[in-house]
């Protein structure tokens, strides 16, 4: 597993039964950077909410709160985390309801190795996906630039058409600085840009996103800082 694409990853696996937990996490901790470990969903809520791990492995029936009530929590704060259910057995009306909670996968135990490695690959696949067009400023505030959307705290924050363009300019290029003259070019490329129009625009942009994010090089350009 020398190229093991989770090795950098961090794994939150919720399971109630000790020895089936044991079993498993002999193997989690061989190919995660971290695995963290829930004996129950509200264990595994208060973890999450510290940790914010990237994979999470769960079991769906359990105690007071089911593995199906955890995610939909969980779903709440965080779109992008990839999910894996484990079931003792396949029930129908779990399955529907887990089906949109968008899942990677359902799987019913007993799980072996060979059967669900594939699927943490693919939820590796999907995080590098999701990466590429998802820049982020902070825990919650992320701008998608497929889309152009701009996401503060799970809600879409409206942005005017030179902010988007400015927004999109600053994280395609978000390694280096951005002119003064390609954001003249990109913005005001059928007129002149004045320093009070770009004063404007950029003071009306930061209120938008987090403190400190959207920086001035001095006589050379703006630079946007990601986490």
């Amino acid at each position: 597993m020398s190229n093991n694409p989770l090795k950098n990853l961090k794994l939150l696996y919720v399971e109630d039964e000790a020895n089936v937990r044991k079993y498993a996490l002999s193997y989690f901790n061989r190919i995660f950077k971290t695995t963290l470990v829930a004996k129950n969903a509200f264990e595994a809520l208060d973890i999450f909410k510290n940790e914010k791990p990237h994979i999470i492995v769960t079991d769906i029936k359990m105690g007071e709160m089911s593995g199906l009530e955890l995610l939909k929590q969980i779903r709440e704060q965080d779109k992008r985390c990839q999910i894996v259910v484990l079931s003792a057995f396949l029930d129908t009306k779990y399955l529907l309801e887990a089906i949109e909670l968008n899942l990677v996968k359902y799987l019913t135990k007993p799980i072996k190795h060979n059967d669900i490695y594939p699927v943490l690959l693919k939820c590796a696949k999907n995080l590098e996906e999701l990466n590429s067009d998802f820049i982020s400023f902070s825990e919650e505030c992320h701008f998608k630039l497929k889309q152009k959307i701009l996401i503060n705290k799970n809600e879409e924050i409206k942005l005017s058409k030179n902010e988007r363009i400015f927004l999109e300019l600053l994280c395609i290029n978000k390694d280096r600085t951005v002119s003064y003259e390609e954001i003249e070019n990109m913005i005001w490329y059928d007129s002149i840009m004045s320093e009070n129009a770009l004063r404007t625009l950029v003071k009306k942009l930061r209120k938008k996103l987090p403190k400190d994010s959207l920086v001035n090089i001095s006589k050379l350009g703006y630079k946007i800082k990601c986490l």
